[in-house]
């Protein structure tokens, strides 16, 4: 089974959008059995608020027709590190972020999520920027990237 966490800052936009769209996909291609997935933030402040995940995420979810559970905000622990095969960031400093909690990197589990496409650069934060559409094509195209690399390693039987 391939262990995914997505992790953006908050945990209420970018990391739960990826979560839901990487569970419909596999879904779609009858792969479900094959992976856990979750999200996190690197940012404890949603956790501590109890903040949900975002409402233009879950519109935006509804429109694509991708099944979402609300949720809670939760933070990344460092035992994250051991739970999960891949921790994915948004950004670079979401990793930044995320290498401060863990520590250490010895096993080589954090990336980008764009760092599986053909040019890795940041998915921007729509909390900041509104633009929740170019966020979404952008984790879409991540998303399936990544599993278009996971099926290539032929990580999954």
């Amino acid at each position: 089974m391939v262990k995914i966490l997505f992790v953006c800052l908050g945990n209420i936009c970018r990391s739960p959008m990826a979560e839901f769209i990487f569970k419909d996909i596999i879904k779609n291609k009858g792969l479900e059995n094959h992976f856990f997935i979750d999200s996190a933030a690197t940012s404890d402040y949603n956790e501590k608020n109890k903040t949900r995940i975002y409402p233009e995420v879950k519109d935006i979810l509804n429109k694509h027709n991708i099944l979402f559970t609300d949720r809670l905000s939760r933070q990344m622990k460092k035992d994250d590190y051991q739970k999960f095969n891949y921790i994915l960031g948004m950004e670079d400093e979401n990793i930044k972020n995320i290498l401060k909690i863990i520590e250490k990197d010895s096993e080589k589990k954090v990336f980008k999520l764009l760092d599986f496409t053909e040019k890795s650069r940041d998915i921007i934060d729509p909390w900041y920027y509104g633009n929740f559409n170019a966020t979404y094509d952008d984790i879409k195209y991540g998303c399936e990237k990544f599993l278009e690399y996971i099926l290539y390693k032929k990580l999954i039987r």
